[in-house]
């Protein structure tokens, strides 16, 4: 089994989802666009998971590869290989699938809840009805035809959709390890101005290890339910 993840920025990578994919049996393998946009044969590939970064999907101009990524995880989900999208990733699937992604009122940065939307619905992952998990986005994006909200919060109405039984887009971070937000604290600390929902950096490395462990065994979940249901 082949794993294989779409990485945009250095301080942006697997985070807890590798030891799980490790652990699991799978080949990992990759495609770093800030070195090289060169993307896979998808007949090679049983799983794809993109990673986020501070780019916008309608960057087009600036990021050309842009173009190809979106065309290449359109491909994908028409497929019906297991997709996960996490931030960025989430926003292209979203883009991909011929929804619009554009700037949230607000930026939602650090430690806050989510809502997960209950549905008796059993092909639907189900988020707990409120968890703290990690944020650090600026742009929001509309549902895809067809997808099934999954939760949401104050800040952000759209922060998880799946679709089908394959494909699952996160605006938020459940892969984050402490090094992993020591890591984006430090590229992207410029962003940290004190508003109700952008925490300051003391206060985002401050979690507890109890908070990372949460949210992994919640990332554990869903990529189990992802290949699961794709069995």
């Amino acid at each position: 089994m082949r794993a294989h993840y779409l990485q945009h920025v250095p301080f942006e990578g697997l985070g807890s989802i590798e030891p799980w994919l490790k652990t699991a049996g799978y080949e990992i393998t990759n495609t770093r666009f800030f070195k090289s946009p060169e993307l896979p044969d998808l007949k090679t590939i049983d799983l794809l998971v993109i990673m986020g970064g501070p780019m916008s999907v309608n960057d087009e101009d600036k990021f050309p590869w842009l173009v190809s990524e979106k065309k290449f995880i359109g491909d994908a989900i028409s497929s019906g290989k297991p997709v996960l999208g996490i931030c960025l990733g989430a926003q292209l699937i979203a883009n991909a699938a011929g929804a619009r992604v554009y700037r949230n009122s607000v930026k939602e940065i650090g430690w806050f809840p989510i809502n997960g939307i209950s549905s008796d619905d059993q092909s639907v992952f189900r988020f707990p009805p409120s968890i703290k998990v990690f944020h650090w986005h600026g742009e929001t994006f509309d549902l895809p035809y067809g997808a099934t909200h999954l939760a949401k919060s104050n800040a952000c109405e759209n922060q998880a959709f799946q679709l089908g039984k394959s494909v699952i887009g996160l605006q938020f971070h459940l892969e984050t390890t402490p090094q992993a937000a020591q890591d984006i604290v430090s590229h992207c600390c410029d962003e940290l101005f004190p508003s109700p929902y952008v925490q300051i950096e003391k206060e985002i490395l401050s979690a507890k290890p109890e908070m990372y462990e949460s949210i992994n065994k919640q990332m554990d979940s869903l990529l189990f339910f992802l290949l699961q249901s794709n069995g």
